[in-house]
């Protein structure tokens, strides 16, 4: 447990909407955490201060923060800017108790590897959804010419002297191909990285990257090559400027679909949700899509069935494994029987559970795949039940089925949900809902 969960943690109490559509208003989508996070990552690959805009207030930012502090790095924050300066760092030892809140915090090894030839780190935590190896990571930095040594719980590498190489992931990462990626930007020579993940994110990095020094091509392709620096850091030329969060969008375009009269969704990028839009706009959602808005329009103040569909979450474009459980919400108010595949971790259901004591409909036919029938109307059974957010999907998952149920809900662990959505409540009460954080 981080020193940021070991405050009290919170819970929400919604009153649902008994399946009527009210919500109206607009809502702002904030910066991607899983770019802004990568990017101040690379900030430690940088010769001096490095601006980042458009940063998402998220519990995981302020971990991340918090590391890079404890690292020795200077960080200034105002609004929704952080400036970082790595010169003063210190350490390469990411903090044990920290790192074990969030995943992410392995993205740290390539630029503290690549700049200090040595990083020591925990298996780092995050949200209990399955497996998430980090082998991948592991092998690539041997490959490079490091070395590593484990203990029962901490990895040490050490490579003064690495050297460029091609490797191939044995699997699609985007956690692995962004990291290597940084660790190659200050190499001498050239890096090839083969079966590359292809999110818009990693594209946001490398492209600011090489505003500023590097030489990174064919990021958003499965292949990205680096033609390494020889050990010449990045010059803080342009702000790093954070891309709209696209799975917070879909997220809420999930939300609004179920249980807005009129909501628009600004400062999105339709063109990174295609997956999803594609499939609501089969289901028989009605969406305005704008440059960069969505609008829905529901003519029916109570819930009108939409058609069922099928998912099988794939890497990007496919369909997110990060909407899978607000998509399975969704799927419980559409009419026929969907199939649900779960193809990149394999604990990823766990909330499930809470929708079925709700009255819905799922059957599980594997670890990896469930069968919801619908529509069902999701009710309180018994007055006091709460629900768990289980990690930060799962938690916008239950409390978008407490607000089209039928009863007033409580829902615990929100400490989940605020390391993904910024202030989620508050944004929910200024479209109309009745939701508290307790």
């Amino acid at each position: 447990m981080t020193s940021l969960e070991k405050k009290s943690k919170p819970s929400f109490r919604v009153h649902g909407l008994a399946g009527k559509k009210t919500l109206k208003g607009t809502i702002h989508i904030n910066g991607a955490k899983n770019a802004a996070l990568k990017a101040m990552a690379a900030a430690i690959l940088f010769d001096g201060p490095v601006q980042l805009e458009n940063i998402p207030d998220t519990a995981d930012i302020a971990t991340l923060t918090e590391i890079l502090r404890k690292l020795g790095a200077r960080i200034d924050s105002s609004g929704k800017a952080l400036v970082i300066d790595p010169s003063t760092i210190s350490s390469t030892d990411i903090d044990l108790e920290l790192a074990k809140g969030m995943r992410a915090s392995v993205v740290l090894t390539g630029p503290l590897l690549a700049r200090y030839g040595k990083v020591s780190f925990p298996a780092p935590g995050g949200c209990v959804i399955g497996a998430r190896p980090i082998d991948l990571f592991l092998s690539a930095y041997e490959q490079l010419g490091a070395t590593v040594d484990e203990t029962d719980y901490l990895y040490d590498i050490q490579g003064k002297k690495l050297s460029p190489k091609e490797i191939t992931f044995k699997m699609i990462s985007v956690g692995a191909t962004e990291t290597l990626m940084m660790a190659a930007v200050l190499l001498d020579g050239k890096t090839i990285l083969n079966n590359c993940a292809k999110e818009p994110e990693i594209v946001n990095v490398a492209e600011w990257l090489n505003a500023c020094g590097a030489r990174i091509s064919g990021a958003g392709t499965s292949t990205i090559t680096i033609e390494g620096t020889n050990g010449k850091l990045l010059a803080p030329k342009v702000p790093f400027v954070t891309i709209p969060d696209r799975i917070e969008a879909a997220s809420f375009l999930i939300l609004a679909a179920l249980c807005a009269e009129d909501v628009t969704i600004e400062t999105c990028e339709p063109k990174h949700m295609g997956a999803v839009l594609d499939l609501l706009k089969k289901a028989g959602v009605h969406m305005e899509i704008g440059t960069n808005s969505i609008r829905v329009i529901n003519s029916s103040p109570s819930t009108t069935s939409f058609k069922a569909f099928d998912i099988e979450t794939r890497e990007y474009p496919g369909f997110a494994t990060d909407i899978q459980a607000p998509a399975v919400v969704f799927l419980t108010q559409a009419e026929g029987t969907s199939r649900v595949v779960e193809t990149i971790f394999e604990g990823r259901f766990k909330y499930t559970e809470d929708l079925i004591v709700l009255g819905a409909d799922i059957t599980a036919g594997s670890p990896k795949e469930i069968t919801i029938t619908g529509p069902q109307s999701l009710k309180q059974p018994i007055d006091g039940t709460e629900l768990t957010a289980h990690d930060i999907r799962a938690g916008f998952a239950v409390v978008l089925a407490a607000l089209i149920g039928e009863g007033k809900f409580t829902i615990n662990n929100v400490h989940l949900i605020d390391r993904g959505y910024e202030r989620l409540e508050e944004r929910l009460r200024a479209l109309g809902a009745d939701i508290e954080r307790i």
